[in-house]
């Protein structure tokens, strides 16, 4: 083929900036994904460079870039190779062994016995599922689940002698840092009888100085409560996001609240909630919600989580952990393995948009003369404060059993008016009102009710 029918760069370029990262909001050649694309008599090879290996839709990406390239005159055949950028920590001034760490997730829950260390292992593992290079980091001292949860060949924990740094045990390719691998001089596991300070110099040491290497996602394994290591990791460690995990019960729905409050003290968006234990499915199909339900719905409607997963009750769960495997290695066709494989693509995705800053808050303010103004995506609504007090699924607000409104715009007072606005991670505003009352409410919910709103008129 002669060089003046060779398709050109251009050309290849234009057909595939037609597909678009349904993530990040623009096309692959903008986002600059295309690497080392040659033409060479016909054949077209190139990469699509995503940044991480984790992500979802790579296949499709594939698939399009395939089909619209050979649709280019003059191409006689294809060739996409799939890549990702090196992983990387995205803030300067990381701790020596998270330098190259590139995204950072804490799995926690205030109340202990809600299977939390279950959501970490498998989240993990999921995510290593996808070709991303992963670690778990088990956070708690005083109780470690991880060396009993996952069974290593490797009986201790070796520095190297050239970096200084822990080495980490492995599992099919995941990185492994417990307090529970540590070995006393007669080779026996450690017990923690310390003190406050002493833990969290413990915790300090064991995820700062741990040879991590190259990581696109480190799974923090939070130890439940709100205390000293909670934030000590949460001042020490760059964290990317948090997800939080419950169960039906009530008191464990109470507890959430105080580790989301944490976190956003801390400036770390919690973008997902994990409901396990969450029913029983019966042999006829139907599920039996043992420890009641409805848990998980008020997580969205008072939060504004747009990720959820309800994990089953399995008893395959606990036979995986006693045998020291994920269950989704060893169940993997069940539904918690599909629920928690599809929860895994969500929590990627939202990180996705969290590092490439496309989380579009909008801007809240009162104003006296106008009520309460919203300004997002250069639009402005305005609404009164009574019509957003109302909007509150609080208890106070709204029955938890029926959903039934407990008030009306008439129940409140005409001089209501915002004493103080402050956004909630990335999903809700919380508000102190002039009546007293405090109101948490998801952005989802205020522009749902201005769209219900706008096409009423």
């Amino acid at each position: 083929m002669s060089k003046e029918i060779e398709p050109k760069k251009q050309d290849i370029l234009d057909a595939l900036s037609v597909i678009q990262d349904p993530d990040l909001n623009d096309n692959i050649v903008a986002l600059n994904f295309i690497k080392n694309l040659t033409i060479q008599n016909g054949n077209v090879s190139f990469s699509i460079e995503l940044t991480t290996p984790a992500c979802p839709v790579k296949d499709m990406f594939k698939r399009e870039a395939e089909r619209v390239v050979s649709a280019v005159p003059q191409v006689s055949s294809v060739t996409v190779t799939m890549s990702a950028q090196a992983p990387k920590a995205f803030y300067e001034n990381v701790p020596p062994g998270l330098k190259k760490v590139a995204n950072i997730i804490a799995v926690s829950s205030c109340k202990g016995g809600v299977g939390k260390s279950f959501t970490a292992i498998n989240l993990a593992y999921a995510i290593a599922q996808t070709g991303a290079k992963v670690g778990i980091f088990d956070a708690d001292v005083y109780g470690p689940s991880l060396p009993t949860m996952i069974k290593t060949n490797q009986s201790d924990l070796r520095v190297n002698a050239n970096s200084g740094l822990i080495q980490p045990n492995t599992y099919q390719k995941m990185k492994l840092m417990s307090f529970g691998y540590t070995r006393d001089e007669e080779g026996q596991q450690r017990a923690a009888m310390l003190r406050g300070p002493m833990v969290s110099q413990v915790i300090t040491q064991l995820i700062t100085q741990t040879e991590w290497g190259e990581l696109d996602y480190l799974i923090l394994d939070m130890p439940p409560g709100t205390g000293d290591v909670q934030l000590t990791i949460g001042q020490l460690v760059p964290l990317t996001a948090a997800v939080i995990v419950t169960t039906p019960q009530v008191l464990s729905f109470i507890d959430v609240v105080k580790g989301i409050e944490q976190f956003d003290s801390l400036n770390v968006p919690t973008i997902a909630a994990v409901e396990n234990m969450s029913h029983y499915v019966l042999p006829d199909g139907t599920k039996d919600f043992v420890f009641g339900e409805g848990s998980i719905k008020r997580l969205m409607n008072e939060f504004g989580f747009n990720i959820t997963a309800q994990v089953p009750l399995n008893n395959g769960i606990s036979m995986a952990g006693d045998a020291g495997r994920p269950f989704m290695q060893l169940y993997p066709t069940s539904e918690p393995a599909t629920i928690m494989t599809d929860f895994a693509a969500e929590v990627v995705r939202e990180i996705s948009r969290l590092r490439s800053g496309l989380i579009d808050l909008p801007k809240v303010t009162y104003e006296p003369d106008t009520g309460i103004v919203f300004l997002h995506n250069k639009i402005q609504y305005q609404l009164k404060p009574t019509t957003l007090r109302i909007l509150c699924q609080s208890a106070l607000s709204v029955d938890e059993l029926t959903g039934e409104q407990l008030i009306t715009e008439n129940d409140l007072p005409d001089d209501l008016r915002p004493l103080s606005m402050t956004p909630v991670g990335n999903y809700a505003i919380g508000i102190q009102w002039s009546d007293n009352h405090s109101s948490l409410i998801p952005y989802r919910m205020i522009f749902d009710y201005l769209e219900q709103s706008k096409s009423l008129k």
